[in-house]
């Protein structure tokens, strides 16, 4: 059976970030993908292969999305506000289910080679807001505001669905975040 890869890493990511790694059974992945076993251990090899590339996968497609919205913005700084704007809207969706990066670290705080691939995913994002930042901002300043960011973004990614009322949110992203220009942001 044909199937496309990008896809099933797409379908696979979202099972892992909807389930989590330990609680999704490889039946689950045949279901959910529509793919025979066969064919999803020759092309992946096991379930911890298929997840790691499906984790990357994701990444790699966050870091895209990063990218253009930040390279559309009028100004990095503003386009910053955008992205953590709509993960605050994101977040109280009754759906929402945090970000597959954040979800995973948090699941592996005891295996130590997903928890390092998590990391490093999250650190390459961490690095393009620096790249993006560092157009404004010395490299120090920069990177010191991308890991603050991060950390941002950490929290709503974890906390924000427990709060009911967006602009309470965005009243504490700007006291967490004062370098960024709020009263611009276009809603």
């Amino acid at each position: 059976m044909q199937f496309q890869r990008e896809q099933v890493l797409e379908q696979s990511a979202n099972l892992f970030w909807r389930v989590g790694y330990h609680a999704t059974s490889m039946q689950q992945v045949f279901q959910h993908t529509g793919l025979k076993p066969g064919s999803v251990y020759l092309a992946f090899g096991n379930k911890e292969a298929l997840f790691k590339e499906s984790l990357t996968h994701y990444c790699q497609a966050s870091l895209q999305g990063i990218q253009a919205s930040l390279s559309a913005a009028s100004n990095i700084e503003l386009g910053i506000c955008q992205i953590l704007d709509s993960m605050l809207e994101q977040s109280l969706n009754s759906d929402y289910c945090s970000c597959f990066l954040v979800k995973s670290q948090l699941e592996f705080s005891d295996e130590p080679e997903l928890q390092t691939l998590v990391s490093e995913q999250l650190q390459q994002i961490e690095a393009l807001y620096s790249e993006f930042l560092m157009q404004i901002y010395d490299e120090p300043e920069a990177k010191a505001k991308a890991c603050s960011l991060m950390l941002h973004i950490f929290g709503i990614r974890v906390y924000s669905y427990h709060q009911s009322s967006l602009e309470k949110m965005r009243q504490a992203l700007q006291v967490g975040l004062p370098w960024l220009p709020w009263k611009l942001r276009i809603n």
